[in-house]
């Protein structure tokens, strides 16, 4: 009798060992779920204004009806993002795009600008995108000897 007790008794051992390793070897785990929401927030920039500086001119002296002269000019962003540049505008113009007044009888009339030739499109921070335009000399039917040897100021806008 002995045996099988000893026996029966070494089943319940091992029966008992065996579920304490299932128990504690799979890692019993409990938990709450839940859900949660809060608020944050970023900021943004602004644009800031391109920078827009010219070249000299190259072709001849303006002439009523004769050649033009084309004029190179750069487009910088100095802003901190990229920015999309749609494009550039030329004008006869006084400081800031006012009338032309410093020659009196020669006007931005006497003249002709052309539409600048520049690849629009986005720009990086600190990047410059090149281009140029034409100004020519309009033969009026008026005398134009008020425009001799004027200094015709250029505006660029850029946008």
């Amino acid at each position: 009798m002995t045996t099988s007790r000893t026996r029966t008794h070494r089943k319940k051992k091992i029966t008992a060992v065996t579920a304490l390793l299932v128990v504690g070897g799979s890692g019993a785990f409990a938990f709450w779920s839940s859900m949660g929401a809060g608020t944050g927030s970023v900021s943004t920039g602004t644009s800031t204004p391109f920078t827009v500086t010219s070249g000299t001119a190259t072709g001849g002296a303006l002439t009523p009806g004769g050649p033009a002269q084309t004029v190179p000019f750069t487009v910088t962003n100095p802003g901190t993002g990229s920015q999309n540049l749609a494009a550039v505008t030329v004008t006869v113009a006084g400081p800031g795009g006012t009338t032309w007044t410093e020659v009196s009888g020669c006007s931005a009339s006497d003249y002709t600008v052309g539409t600048p030739t520049i690849t629009a499109g986005q720009i990086a921070s600190g990047a410059s995108v090149s281009g140029t335009v034409t100004v020519t000399m309009i033969n009026l039917t008026t005398n134009q000897d008020a425009c001799k040897n004027a200094t015709v100021p250029l505006y660029f806008s850029a946008r």
